[in-house]
């Protein structure tokens, strides 16, 4: 076999590949096989028609057909290995010659990953917020603490904001209602927000026994987004009563025996907290600036394909869980359509460079990818998806998801490496200094900054050959 690489483009190669005819024995071999498997031909057994019958009564063009068929996929891989290529999704195959008992020739027109030149990133410098944790902001974290101990007791008086009420609710669309649009004793805070619009304007200065009729827009159901007009009848009002903010509530709420200690606690619990969002926006920044460093071009076709990913997932999985449609999502974001498609390609571009570039870095730096690291990745991940770790590692082994996480492991490695030689500075011109995590800590965390470029849709390494 020989074969011969034309560069079209900095990420797209056309191979032609010439076979000479006595390596195709193999797969003419396996060709007739096949054809005597599926045909019968009077006078011979099924399996035993000689190969000179089959091209008399079949043709040889069709045995020709199936040995080129069973072929191309290894000349190809074979071609592919040879020029050391890395190529993206399937190649456009054109066979340009046939002679019988002669050659088979053939071009294949593939995208491949582009070669990439990755300087020096050790000058680059972000800014990040600083950490700044004032007493109010302890005060409230201490008051939602108090919140989430509260009690309630039944009134006789009309309900007011802050009020916990027992509420029966009938939604009707153009005067029929809903199949699913009838709830009964459903608690409600008055001024938490987390049911319809106008229900608090519609409940408060009600007493038990009492109805209002609001007209609002449906968040969900079966008419999620159109207009209903919505019967709520109140069955009980009941008061909350919020704890004394004192050492018997600290002991309530926590193991500490004094307020002060839960305060200095919540505290604390905040810096940490400011900490982990200073760390991901260092990671965030340093990988705009890497990026900013590296000219990748990216395939159109794998741009296209994964703005198409894109889409998909948003409107049939995550709108969809929502019980929105596309047209109702850009109306709450206040997008237009334009608006729209300009972010998802914007998007779906830094995904794909984003990857090319800490693919390239994981080579350079040789970064490996160990079992505990994998497992602590994957811990993380099921956590985000709803399912169990063991469940999780089951579908990803099921669905051949392993490499695709070793992936993300690695470039958030990659990303740590040039966090670590960046220069990170907060708002009040101090430097951070992040070199106190733990190389796992570093990893995870520079994965999730690399799946948020990425926005957690299908990756580019998904559409490449193995």
């Amino acid at each position: 076999m020989k074969s011969a690489v034309e560069t079209l483009n900095p990420t797209r190669v056309r191979l032609t590949v010439e076979v000479p005819f006595e390596e195709l024995k193999d797969s003419l071999d396996a060709a007739y096989k096949k054809i005597n498997q599926q045909v019968t031909v009077k006078g011979f057994r099924k399996g035993k028609i000689p190969a000179r019958v089959i091209d008399q009564r079949f043709g040889r063009g069709a045995v020709l057909e199936e040995a080129v068929n069973d072929a191309l996929p290894k000349f190809y891989t074979d071609a592919v290995n040879e020029a050391e290529l890395n190529p993206l999704g399937q190649p456009e195959v054109d066979i340009k010659e046939l002679k019988d008992n002669e050659l088979l020739s053939f071009t294949a027109e593939v995208d491949i990953r582009p070669a990439l030149e990755i300087p020096d990133y050790s000058g680059i410098e972000v800014e990040v917020d600083a950490i700044e944790v004032a007493d109010e902001d302890v005060d409230k974290a201490v008051e939602e603490l108090r919140e989430r101990f509260a009690s309630t007791s039944p009134v006789e008086r009309a309900a007011e904001e802050g009020d916990v009420v027992t509420l029966d609710l009938e939604a009707k669309v153009e005067g029929e209602v809903l199949e699913d649009g009838v709830a009964k004793d459903v608690s409600y805070t008055i001024g938490s927000g987390e049911l319809l619009d106008g229900i608090d304007e519609a409940v408060k200065g009600k007493s038990a026994g009492e109805e209002a009729t609001f007209t609002s827009e449906l968040k969900g159901g079966s008419a999620a987004g159109k207009e209903a007009e919505v019967t709520v009848k109140v069955s009980q009002v009941a008061a909350r009563e919020l704890p004394e903010l004192d050492d018997e509530f600290a002991q309530l709420a926590s193991e500490f025996d004094t307020l002060e200690e839960l305060r200095a606690d919540s505290r604390k619990r905040l810096v940490n907290m400011k900490e982990y969002d200073q760390a991901t926006q260092a990671q965030e920044r340093v990988l705009d600036k890497l990026l900013e460093l590296v000219e990748v071009p990216v395939p159109e076709k794998l741009l296209e394909d994964e703005i198409n990913t894109r889409k998909h997932n948003l409107e049939h999985h995550q709108l969809g869980q929502m019980g929105l449609t596309l047209d109702k999502y850009l109306e709450l974001q206040e997008k237009t359509a334009e608006e729209f498609e300009t972010e998802t390609r914007e998007a779906a571009v830094k995904g794909i460079k984003t990857q090319f570039v800490l693919d390239e870095l994981v080579n350079k730096e040789k970064l490996n990818v160990n079992q505990e690291e994998l497992t602590e990745h994957l811990v993380r991940r099921a956590a985000g998806s709803g399912m169990s770790p063991d469940q999780f590692a089951q579908a990803v082994v099921e669905g051949g998801q392993v490499p695709m996480l070793v992936g993300e492991v690695a470039r958030g490695k990659a990303l740590a490496v040039v966090v670590e030689a960046a220069t990170v500075k907060d708002t009040n011109g101090e430097v951070v200094d992040l070199s106190d995590d733990e190389d796992d800590a570093e990893a995870a965390e520079g994965a999730e900054a690399v799946e948020a470029a990425a926005d957690g849709d299908e990756k580019a390494e998904d559409s490449k050959e193995s």
